[in-house]
């Protein structure tokens, strides 16, 4: 296994993840003081992810199961999810603050794993090109190394990736934010992606 590819790999989740952190700092957020938090963002963030890596492999290798034209009505989901947290916020806007940090709960692994799926759902296209090379200059050179390389290395960097969301979302400065504002910038955040993820992929003709 080459330490190139291995760094490349890495490279290339970090560029097209970056924002995923946020997302995950401000999930942590929602669920502070929930025991199952950590478990259910790990859970439905590897679920998110591997339903990208899942499309982006069958891609490489020749089969299409998620239509080009059908990758920007992704946007409908953290769309769909931020209204709804919109409206949660908006129902507990007159809460006592420790009310209103414990009453969403831990957030879901299905919500978690949508967001994710949906926000990662345009690197499909980067990604698709990537593992198909990688897999024919393995195949080119009888070696074992290919696009399952760079699925392993994306798989551990999901974990750090979530260490991290965790980690800032704990740090006092930036929980103090979180725990004052987060209520706020879910559904903002949410709401951005979708719409963002509709507007640049052309959907419904925007």
């Amino acid at each position: 296994m080459s330490l190139g590819i291995i760094g490349q790999a890495a490279a290339l989740f970090a560029v097209t993840n970056i924002d995923d952190i946020l997302i995950l700092a401000l999930f942590f957020a929602q669920g502070a003081g929930h025991h199952h938090t950590t478990r259910n963002v790990l859970l439905g963030q590897y679920l998110g992810f591997a339903g990208i890596l899942a499309v982006a492999v069958a891609a490489a290798l020749g089969a299409t199961f998620l239509p080009d034209a059908a990758v920007p009505y992704l946007g409908l989901l953290p769309l769909a999810l931020g209204i709804r947290a919109a409206i949660q916020s908006w129902r507990h806007r007159n809460d006592d603050d420790d009310e209103t940090e414990t009453s969403d709960g831990a957030p879901g692994i299905l919500a978690v794993a949508a967001v994710t799926f949906a926000n990662g759902g345009d690197n499909i296209g980067v990604y698709v090109p990537v593992f198909a090379a990688a897999e024919a200059t393995a195949e080119a050179t009888a070696g074992a190394a290919g696009m399952s390389v760079y699925v392993l290395v994306f798989l551990v960097l999901v974990a750090v990736w979530v260490a991290a969301g965790r980690y800032f979302a704990t740090r006092p400065i930036i929980a103090k934010a979180l725990s004052r504002w987060g209520h706020i910038l879910l559904p903002v955040v949410l709401i951005g992606i979708g719409l963002l993820i509709l507007i640049e992929g052309g959907a419904f003709g925007l």
